[in-house]
């Protein structure tokens, strides 16, 4: 069997690996390590702690995630993750080069602790760094663009022009899927709220993906839902372990209004809407009119519903309205840094992009 890339794209929220070639990941888990005590060592050391993937339901306070708002902060975690990952595929593609997506926020030291992984402790042959935002620009088959990318930690917006980023514009917003589950945690469960309770977690998990949407306008919207009467909408409730069921709030249900109106939840920074805006005017005028009638919608946030048409409508009523706005969607935009990267694991112009085991020793020999 011919083989193929390994791609591992390693978001703050979720992991989505798998092999290039396919339409979607294969493998889509929670960027989650927990840490328990070793029955044949206990105690609080830190030598004395196993390390595993996802939640141990009988030890549900010991889970973390090893990266945060983009940069990883637990090395061990991330190797354990990733030495899963390649253990998994490499049963059936031994040989596989390996593609790994990294943050714009990465620091030089953190390129060079991947490699180090990589290569040393995961013998990997082949490995191309690959930018996430840069991925997702491929994956909507463009070149040139503005990649708004929403997940669980960041917010990001990124203007390319021929396939290359125009750095200076991009803008990196510190709110995003993390901040809505929050403000739910919060809003549902008050003084008792606590992120490593079960039930909680579900119940917001569930909450966000089953009941939020964006509304076209918040007034209107906080208007018509206060105005049904108690227990017209089924859909509206949530139930306690014990089964009383509890109506959702209006702005519980709205609460991805988030992206587009953050002082509302007394967030800083502008709304994701104005974050293109500004980004696009900071580039030079020719190609505004390009970068407008491609923006490229993509990550886990742009699936709620509302949120493509919310964000078209108020780039054209600001600032473009004479002027084509278009704003690309896929149905997989929540997999487009992955899919970008196997569209970019069988292109030959990326060659001199991909470091090698013997280059990489090589380097440390210098």
């Amino acid at each position: 069997m011919a083989a193929r890339t390994i791609i591992i794209d390693h978001g703050s929220g979720f992991l989505k690996a798998g092999l290039s070639g396919w339409n979607e990941p294969q493998m889509v888990f929670p960027s989650v390590v927990n840490y328990i005590p070793c029955r044949e060592n206990p105690g609080p050391s830190y030598a004395r702690r196993r390390v595993s993937l996802g939640i141990d339901i009988y030890h549900p306070d010991t889970f973390s995630y090893p990266v945060q708002r983009g940069r990883i902060l637990n090395w061990e975690g991330v190797e354990h993750i990733w030495s899963f990952v390649l253990e998994t595929h490499r049963r059936e593609h031994e040989d596989s080069s390996v593609i790994v997506t990294e943050s714009p926020l990465r620091e030089p030291v953190d390129r060079q602790k991947t490699l180090e992984i990589m290569f040393e402790l995961l013998d990997v042959r082949s490995l191309l760094l690959a930018d996430q935002l840069e991925m997702s620009l491929y994956a909507s088959g463009l070149l040139t663009g503005v990649v708004v990318d929403s997940g669980y930690g960041l917010t990001r917006v990124q203007p390319f022009h021929l396939g290359r980023p125009l750095r200076p514009s991009g803008k990196t917003l510190e709110f995003a899927g993390q901040d809505l589950s929050a403000y739910l945690f919060k809003s549902l469960f008050k003084e008792d709220s606590n992120q490593h309770n079960l039930f909680q977690l579900d119940t917001v998990t569930n909450t966000q993906m089953n009941k939020c949407y964006v509304p076209q306008n918040l007034g209107e919207a906080l208007d018509f839902r206060q105005s049904l009467p108690s227990g017209s909408d089924e859909t509206n409730t949530y139930q306690l372990p014990d089964g009383t069921p509890v109506e959702l709030t209006p702005m519980q249900r709205l609460a991805p209004e988030m992206f587009f109106s953050p002082q509302v939840f007394d967030l800083e920074g502008p709304s994701i809407s104005q974050a293109v805006l500004d980004s696009i005017q900071t580039c030079e005028a020719y190609v505004h009119p390009l970068l407008i009638s491609h923006v490229v919608a993509c990550g886990g946030n742009t699936l709620y519903p509302g949120f493509t048409n919310r964000l078209y409508k108020e780039l054209i009523e600001d600032h473009f309205s004479s002027t084509k706005t278009t704003v690309w969607v896929g149905s997989n935009r929540n997999f487009s840094v992955w899919l970008g990267a196997s569209v970019v694991a069988h292109l030959s112009t990326y060659k001199s992009e991909w470091m090698t085991k013997e280059k990489y020793d090589e380097s440390l020999r210098q």
